[in-house]
């Protein structure tokens, strides 16, 4: 059953040599020497911040976990946030440290989706992201090109962004914001962001949420805005060969793939330096512009359910 076992920083792993889960061609162990040695790079990205992990059980289908298990040790921080969805308070874990980190990975956690606010001040987001998200079986080059009419969109606004790859077929743009700037206004800056990339390559880049009506284009996605989660800088995925979501600098974004990253691979591409706060710009203000721009623009998940609706009764009227 492979159950080697051993105890780091305070932690009990177990199972180290199971596979990780099918298609990894990694062992749990990898996870956990991987986290291990990328902790000073990844925990600036989780620390104070709710935290939503993807774990994967042998056997079983990976899952997102927000709540904390009951069995979670009570040295881990946490943070209760109130779920409107669903009507219930959820407790999140505040991964600060490198027990808390290789407690995780010895239950399993691959992926790291921290919030974009921080638990001391949840409707403050800290980071306005854009997720360019190609089509299927696309590229990775048509998601670069995409973020690239990001960072034109983002200069002709007078703000700078850092880029990194999502670890899946995408990439994410994060521009640090001032303090100051609300949630509302924030989202409504992303939508208005979004909306001008896709003006400067409407063949290229769609702001369409419903999947059907992108045409093959990228999806200039929006929607990361207010209390939700992007998967962090350094971020193992559950893909085969288990790529990480890695930093890369705008200059070598059109040279890279998205498989150059993985576990196996990116420990040392940082062991010197950390690529993600090298490359990031200083918080900057919203332009008045630019908010009031987005403020025009409907919210992206609510006109798409108002469509969907709109059709349903389109389809029923004609059948």
């Amino acid at each position: 059953m492979g159950g080697a076992g051993e105890n780091r920083h305070g932690v009990a792993l177990t199972n180290l040599d199971q596979a990780l889960f099918d298609g990894s061609g990694a062992t749990k162990r990898d996870l956990v020497d991987y986290l291990d040695a990328v902790a000073d790079r990844i925990l600036p990205q989780l620390a104070g911040r709710p935290l939503s992990v993807i774990r994967v059980r042998p056997g079983q289908p990976p899952f997102m976990q927000k709540n904390l298990p009951t069995y979670t040790p009570d040295w881990v921080r946490r943070t209760t946030v109130w779920a409107e969805a669903s009507h219930r308070e959820i407790s999140y874990a505040l991964c600060d440290d490198r027990r808390t980190l290789l407690w995780f990975a010895n239950q399993r956690a691959v992926e790291y989706h921290p919030t974009l606010a921080t638990a001391d001040a949840p409707h403050r987001p800290t980071h306005l992201v854009l997720d360019l998200d190609p089509p299927e079986g696309a590229a990775f080059g048509v998601a670069v090109a995409a973020a690239l009419l990001v960072r034109q969109a983002l200069a002709d606004a007078g703000l700078a962004g850092a880029v990194k790859t999502s670890g899946a077929k995408g990439v994410h743009v994060f521009v640090p914001l001032a303090a100051g700037a609300t949630a509302e206004d924030m989202a409504a800056a992303t939508r208005a962001l979004a909306v001008r990339a896709e003006r400067l390559d409407p063949a290229l880049a769609t702001t369409a949420f419903i999947r059907e009506d992108r045409a093959g284009k990228v999806f200039v996605d929006s929607t990361r805005a207010g209390g939700a989660t992007v998967v962090a800088a350094y971020s193992p995925r559950l893909r085969p060969g288990v790529p990480v979501s890695f930093p890369v600098d705008w200059a070598d974004l059109e040279s890279v793939t998205a498989a150059d990253f993985t576990i196996r691979t990116a420990p040392a591409l940082v062991a010197e330096r950390d690529p993600w706060a090298a490359s990031m710009p200083a918080p900057q203000p919203l332009p008045a512009d630019l908010v009031a721009e987005g403020h025009t623009i409907p919210v992206a998940r609510v006109q798409a359910m108002h469509e969907g609706k709109r059709r349903a009764r389109a389809r029923r009227a004609a059948g």
